[in-house]
């Protein structure tokens, strides 16, 4: 009688299995959930219940108890990633599960060009509604010291590239990317370097970098242009460059360098200061890093734009201002 009893009680108990698998099977495998292409959006700090409520506010037919059941066996209710996640029509309970389970969220791109200031560059961080935007206007004294910088102006410390997010990323994330990518390649670049250039440190290479990504978009004269400017700091030479004297005057600028903006002496006017500005201009790319640590040979102690993006170099003063005369006047 005891073994019938057993026997019975294994048998109820390998049903109720059975139907519970059946229903686990066709609840979450089988029956589509999602009855038009829609949108999963995780922020910072949502739960697994924020979640399901998410989803059930738009209307998509999940069963709550099954589906935390299965999130909390796979733990996702400790790994949930932040983005943006696609959910395709007729999508199951499980294809959803699958999407959070591997994270495959949304990709979106912000790109910041080769010369562009850091105002630009937090410009559009600000601009592009798909960032979390953490930092403040005032905040932005202390960003540097955020992203654990030993620099406090953030000039020229952010590699130019597209970068690929999830929605609902920081800025300061954002921001941290592109830092630290500049300053592995520097130390790479630096490590490089030709011996005898001009440069006591990284960070001056920078600085000359973005000079020579500020005078020219010409790939064959970055480095011709980095020997100009070796030469004129081993001389001792001012460099005498327009982009940052354009730099320093700030919003004053409107198109135009006159007389009198070259005589101003504000720090970074390379027409009355000697050496290098104190801090980069721009943000200058690989090509320009590169050209700063391996300046072309040669006696060129001058340059002068002659359209189209090129420009006319010369060795001897007279020389520079018969150019100078040719094309500018």
């Amino acid at each position: 009688m005891t073994r019938s009893i057993v026997a019975f009680t294994t048998l109820m108990v390998l049903g109720l299995l059975l139907i519970w698998g059946g229903m686990y099977h066709h609840i979450l495998q089988k029956k589509p959930v999602v009855f038009s292409k829609t949108t999963l959006d995780i922020k910072r700090g949502d739960t697994l219940e924020s979640v399901i409520k998410n989803l059930r506010d738009q209307r998509i037919a999940i069963n709550p108890f099954w589906f935390k059941l299965y999130a909390y066996r796979s733990d996702l209710d400790r790994t949930l990633k932040v983005g943006e996640y696609v959910l395709d029509k007729d999508a199951t309970a499980a294809d959803i599960l699958a999407l959070l389970e591997d994270g495959s969220t949304r990709q979106y791109t912000i790109t910041f060009p080769e010369g562009w200031s850091f105002k630009k560059v937090f410009q559009a961080i600000q601009d592009n509604p798909n960032l979390q935007h953490t930092l403040t206007d005032e905040e932005l004294a202390s960003v540097m010291e955020q992203l654990g910088s030993d620099k406090s102006h953030p000039e020229g410390l952010f590699f130019p590239d597209t970068y690929y997010f999830e929605k609902n990323s920081s800025d300061l994330e954002l921001l941290k990317r592109a830092h630290d990518k500049m300053q592995r390649l520097l130390v790479a670049e630096w490590q490089k370097r030709d011996q005898d250039v001009p440069l006591e440190s990284p960070y001056e290479a920078l600085i000359l970098a973005s000079i020579i990504e500020k005078e020219t978009a010409a790939v064959e004269e970055r480095k011709k242009i980095a020997g100009v400017f070796s030469r004129r700091l081993k001389k001792g030479m001012r460099l005498q460059t327009d982009p940052t004297v354009i730099y320093g005057m700030g919003d004053k600028y409107r198109g135009n360098i006159h007389k009198r903006d070259l005589r101003e002496p504000t720090p970074y006017n390379t027409y009355v200061n000697n050496g290098l500005p104190p801090t980069p201009i721009s943000m200058p790319g690989k090509a320009a890093i590169h050209a700063a640590l391996h300046p072309a040979d040669g006696d060129e102690l001058f340059f002068v734009a002659r359209g189209h993006g090129r420009h006319a170099f010369s060795a001897e003063y007279s020389t520079h201002v018969k150019y100078v005369a040719l094309y500018q006047r």
